[in-house]
């Protein structure tokens, strides 16, 4: 059995998690605090990944960082940045595709929070910043590990989106899902199993870990 699919896999899902933990907190504190008319048009841009085909996001980010047209060829001759069958691309591509499987667990936390939390520590002195870090986040640690484990778990198991993007480069866009794809084709059923099996115990445990932490933590607060 070839690991390094799965390795990679990992890899990806991991720094794709990382990314989205940077980027998609702030986006899910901003629209939380919003009042905008164009409140619902950030929300629903952010959801399309939820009922898009992969095949279709994928041929609009194909085209897009395709060096044959005009983002992929500015970031080509500008940055020597060839996003199309790269690591980089799958990155990319599987950040704005497990977007909101992170903003929409925080923005939710982040509504359920009474507005006396935010209120009382700004009274107390301290800052916006102050407030956000030490105050808002740690009372939505459920919200923030749900993020956190879909976006991870749904990473692993990405399929048409990656292919589309990185295509099937051993040690560069392989992943397993592509992986399992090419053992199907070549009927070889059992390796296939071996990778499909790796990524089904992987993802349930990883669910089942969030599902068991979050229901002791809601009966840790009943009790107290």
């Amino acid at each position: 059995m070839d690991y390094q699919p799965l390795l990679l896999t990992l890899k990806l899902a991991l720094i794709t998690t990382v990314c989205l933990l940077v980027v998609g907190i702030p986006l899910a504190a901003l629209l939380a605090k919003s009042n905008s008319r164009f409140k619902p048009v950030a929300e629903a841009v952010i959801s399309l990944p939820l009922v898009l085909p992969p095949s279709v996001m994928g041929f609009y980010l194909l085209l897009a960082f395709s060096p044959n047209y005009s983002l992929g060829h500015w970031l080509e001759s500008a940055f020597n940045l060839r996003l199309v069958f790269s690591f980089t691309g799958l990155v990319i591509s599987s950040m704005l595709y497990s977007l909101p499987f992170m903003v929409h667990p925080v923005q939710a936390g982040l509504q359920a929070l009474p507005s006396s939390l935010r209120e009382a520590s700004q009274t107390l002195g301290k800052s916006s910043t102050q407030t956000f870090f030490k105050v808002l986040l740690p009372n939505i640690k459920p919200a923030l590990l749900t993020g956190t484990v879909l976006t991870f778990a749904h990473t692993l198991g990405e399929f048409g989106l990656v292919l589309m993007i990185g295509g099937n480069i051993p040690g560069v866009t392989r992943v397993a899902s592509i992986a399992i794809y090419d053992e199907v084709e070549s009927l070889n059923f059992s390796a296939a199993h071996r990778y499909a099996a790796v990524l089904l115990v992987t993802s349930f445990v990883i669910l089942l870990s969030v599902y068991t932490f979050n229901r002791r933590l809601f009966h840790k607060r009943i009790a107290a």
